[in-house]
């Protein structure tokens, strides 16, 4: 990307240190990926899943005490790169604003919650095996729909307070502005509210959350110390976007039939190379790290890029919303472009890296979209 080719709001030396940001982010990924690869690969072929598997202990007290062992390896093992990530390579760039202590903290409660949600989900895979071993696949498939609803309901209420404050904003200028734009698109949040996100990094968000009376407006305090308030009455905008064009039940939707046709391919997959599988539960319990990777694989290969490019495609059509309910393309120009230059967001990324890796679309390309975007395209 020339230098004269970036957008006046951007700044031209954060994007060269976005670029190398974004790339050393992206190996720190792709080790993580073949660590967990190599870690699943030695659980099973080494015959320590048999193993725990096959404990003279009741099927539920040793799928039990299965996960806990799994899901604690797998913690003890990534912790090195998890800390060279989240904690070394974030106070490198001057992101993070963790202690070693708060970040352990924030990782034994991901560990805590990860205990109690893997149990809950697995046992309900489990079960679906166990009783209907013929069609497994779509009644899991169709069981995706009931969780992923159950999930985002329950999402902003009962796990994101686990890991920050959120306390209702005061400012009454605010909230009666937001109030407005959601008002244009017929939402009506169960309260607007300010997440402590400084206490973990100086990265800014904010987004809408939940489902019917659990939806709520939650704006980072670095944001709120950061953009005036036109710019986050725009970014606010966007969010409502989401909400006006149904993105929510449209991407369970979509997941429902992605996890379906994964499904149904794991299972031919699986019955082909491991006849045992369906024929106990201790057989499925054995095979489930070989089960979690075709499944991940599957999963990536077959709809990541495009997952990426719908996402793309609805965030383009949020932006869009943003434009419409608030008309004021410099507000969210300046909002985009701050978050660039704060956030290190490439805004020009290769388009090999684009395909791979962004849900959203680089920021080069949201400003060119406000900067040519007239009112009268849609009405």
């Amino acid at each position: 990307m020339d230098e004269n080719s970036i957008h006046p709001l951007l700044d031209a030396n954060k994007q060269q240190q976005a670029k190398k940001y974004e790339k050393e982010k992206r190996l720190i990924g792709i080790c993580g990926s073949l660590l967990s690869f190599a870690f699943i690969l030695v659980f099973y072929f080494s015959g320590f899943s048999h193993f725990l598997a096959n404990l003279n202990i009741s099927f539920i007290w040793a799928f039990l005490f299965y996960l806990v062992v799994f899901l604690f390896l797998t913690t003890i093992i990534g912790l090195p790169l998890g800390y060279y990530s989240g904690y070394i390579h974030e106070h490198k760039w001057g992101f993070s604003n963790y202690t070693p202590k708060t970040w352990a903290i924030d990782q034994l409660k991901s560990f805590v919650v990860s205990l109690v949600l893997l149990p809950l989900l697995l046992g309900l895979l489990f079960w679906v095996l166990a009783e209907f071993p013929d069609t497994w696949w779509l009644v899991a498939g169709l069981a995706t729909t009931l969780v992923s609803i159950v999930f985002v309901t329950l999402f902003p209420v009962v796990i994101l307070p686990i890991f920050n404050k959120y306390d209702p904003i005061e400012d009454e200028k605010l909230t009666s502005q937001l109030s407005e734009i959601l008002n244009k698109a017929g939402l009506r949040p169960s309260g607007f509210f300010k997440q402590d996100m400084s206490r973990q990094t100086k990265k800014e968000n904010a987004f809408l959350a939940g489902m019917g009376k659990t939806r709520r407006v939650v704006i980072a305090d670095n944001l709120l110390t950061h953009m005036s308030l036109p710019e986050i009455t725009s970014i606010i905008a966007h969010e409502v976007g989401h909400y006006r064009y149904a993105h929510l039940p449209k991407n369970i939707a979509i997941g429902t039939i992605q996890q379906l046709i994964t499904f149904y391919l794991l299972n031919i997959i699986m019955k082909t190379l491991f006849p045992e599988f369906l024929t106990s539960n201790a057989a499925n319990l054995t095979l489930f790290p070989i089960f979690g990777l075709i499944m991940g694989l599957l999963s990536g290969l077959l709809f990541g890029p495009l997952n990426n490019l719908l996402s793309r495609f609805f965030e383009r059509q949020a932006d869009q919303t943003s434009l419409e309910l608030y008309p004021d393309k410099d507000a969210f120009q300046k909002a985009m472009a701050g978050l660039a230059n704060r956030n290190l967001s490439n805004a020009y990324p290769e388009w090999w890296v684009k395909l791979l890796y962004y849900s959203h679309p680089p920021i080069g390309e949201r400003l060119a979209f406000a900067e040519n975007y007239t009112l009268s395209e849609t009405n």
